[in-house]
């Protein structure tokens, strides 16, 4: 059980011109699974290759080719199952979904519509606030993907590539438990954070490896909690779905005007006509795309080459017990070993990759003071030049070794800052570099109180004010550092000015 505890966030309200309403969103996140083969097919998963390069027989639809299932890629959805804590299906099957694509040549989907791979899980979504949501998950099904249609290569044909066809995506179905924008890109980064941490999805929403279906209704206030006590979705709006979503920014925008286009719309006398939409992010607008079609529009039917899939608990437990740490045990337990604040815990498991590099810095060394080397100094330095931490020009052994001087009293803050960007443009081994350079602390109590003694004697009139008024006594504190060139022991100068001001 994690010792985190937080506050349930309030629902996003907006003021309609009768009404105030609230939001009610689901979402259909659907992930890339991370594999270098198609779901039923040995052809490439890469992007970028050449169109249609990724091609076998079976995704072209050539007569008389059969699916295969690619057990790695059940494994991977097993594990994301495992990971939101969800139930895991030990008998799934395909189903034929049928409509028509343009870059789907088989005319048809494989998904799994009534016996999904993965039931009910729940996922811990934290507002940053000291409030978080719990949203359950309601299914995570497997499905192909289909290709890719081009549109703007001539002014009269549209191409086809079909090196995205037949790649397995997970589609993760969320309840209406989520209240807000602010909330919905909150889930989405958690869910990708969690897959990340699992390896089952690069999480990579630019090049359409994850994105997702906003479902996006509004309800008079108290109307949610009757459908929470009840179940009963009539206490809420007709829902729309806002179709293809792979930006946080333009998720939390597409709420919000839908969700106001939906309040016009009931506060003029009428009703919601449940459909699928389009947002567009240059005109601010959601657009009508299709009516909402429902499970019987597809002409679903179970996939004739596809026998059901039957998997073992003792492969499944197998799997269980080789998960890594997940981000919620992660941040529980760098609050707990190293001491950190919620904040600072929350920032440094957002990846995987962050993590790691904190625990090498953190371990054996003051965990407050390594993360905020990490945070302040590191990452705010890879963000100003647009890197991440696997760009990083100093290795977690080059940084405890900055800290590791630091907590010697070697050098002081200031050395440290100027140490670290030494290390950071030129690289090297910390304490060489001091001893090279000249730069460790003085200590030396002896030269420092001759600095000062120094100063005092050319500055009378500031002693006189210092005795009366104690504040001043900074002005001394800094002239010394200043003489020694930043290199004394700032705890020793504090002291001995103190001493001799007699304050």
């Amino acid at each position: 059980m994690l010792d985190l505890t937080y506050e349930m966030p309030k629902p996003k309200t907006i003021a309609g011109a009768k009404h105030d309403w609230e939001l009610v969103i689901g979402m259909e996140v659907h992930a890339q699974v991370s594999s270098n083969a198609k779901l039923f097919s040995g052809a490439s998963t890469q992007f970028g290759a050449e169109p249609n390069s990724n091609v076998a027989f079976v995704d072209a639809a050539m007569p008389g080719m059969l699916p295969v299932i690619n057990e790695y890629c059940v494994e991977q959805a097993v594990r994301t199952g495992l990971g939101l804590k969800a139930e895991i299906n030990l008998k799934s099957a395909f189903d034929r979904k049928n409509y028509f694509y343009p870059d789907l040549p088989q005319g048809y989907q494989i998904s799994q519509l009534y016996q999904p791979i993965v039931g009910e899980g729940e996922v811990l979504v934290e507002m940053g606030d000291g409030t978080a949501r719990m949203v359950r998950i309601e299914r995570i099904h497997m499905e192909q993907d289909a290709g890719k249609s081009i549109h703007d290569m001539d002014p009269h044909m549209s191409f086809v590539d079909l090196n995205r066809t037949g790649v397995c995506l997970m589609e993760i179905v969320s309840r209406p438990d989520i209240r807000g924008p602010e909330e919905a890109a909150a889930y989405i980064a958690k869910i990708r954070q969690i897959m990340r941490y699992l390896g089952t999805c690069d999480g990579n929403m630019q090049n359409g490896n994850l994105r997702a279906d906003v479902n996006v209704s509004i309800c008079l206030p108290g109307a949610y909690e009757k459908y929470q006590e009840t179940q009963d979705f009539s206490h809420l709006g007709t829902r729309c779905e806002i179709k293809n979503m792979n930006s946080m920014r333009f998720i939390q925008q597409a709420i919000e005007v839908e969700a106001r286009r939906q309040i016009a719309i009931v506060e003029g006398g009428g009703e919601i006509d449940q459909e699928t939409r389009l947002y567009d992010p240059d005109k601010g607008e959601t657009r009508s795309m299709r009516s909402k079609e429902e499970a019987h529009d597809y002409r679903y039917f179970p996939d004739p080459d596809l026998l059901p899939l039957e998997i073992e608990q003792a492969w499944v437990d197998d799997i269980a017990a080789k998960l890594p740490e997940l981000p919620d045990e992660k941040k529980a337990r760098f609050i707990s070993a190293f001491g950190l604040s919620d904040y600072d815990a929350s920032v440094l498991t957002a990846d995987v990759e962050s993590a790691a590099y904190f625990e090498d810095v953190a371990n054996g060394r003051k965990g407050k003071l390594a993360a905020n080397w990490v945070i302040n100094e590191l990452f705010g330095r890879l963000k100003k030049e647009d890197h991440d931490i696997t760009e990083s020009p100093v290795s977690p052994a080059q940084l405890g070794g900055i800290i590791d001087l630091i907590s010697s009293d070697a050098i002081s803050g200031k050395i440290a800052k100027d140490l670290f960007e030494i290390v950071y443009t030129e690289g090297g081994d910390p304490a060489k570099i001091v001893e090279d350079r000249g730069m460790k602390q003085v200590t030396d109590t002896g030269a420092i109180e001759a600095a000062l003694d120094e100063i005092m004697a050319a500055n009378p009139a500031q002693v006189e004010k210092a005795k009366i008024n104690p504040k001043l006594a900074g002005w001394f504190v800094g002239q010394v550092m200043k003489a020694t060139g930043g290199k004394a022991n700032p705890k020793a100068v504090n002291e001995l000015v103190s001493k001799k001001l007699g304050s």
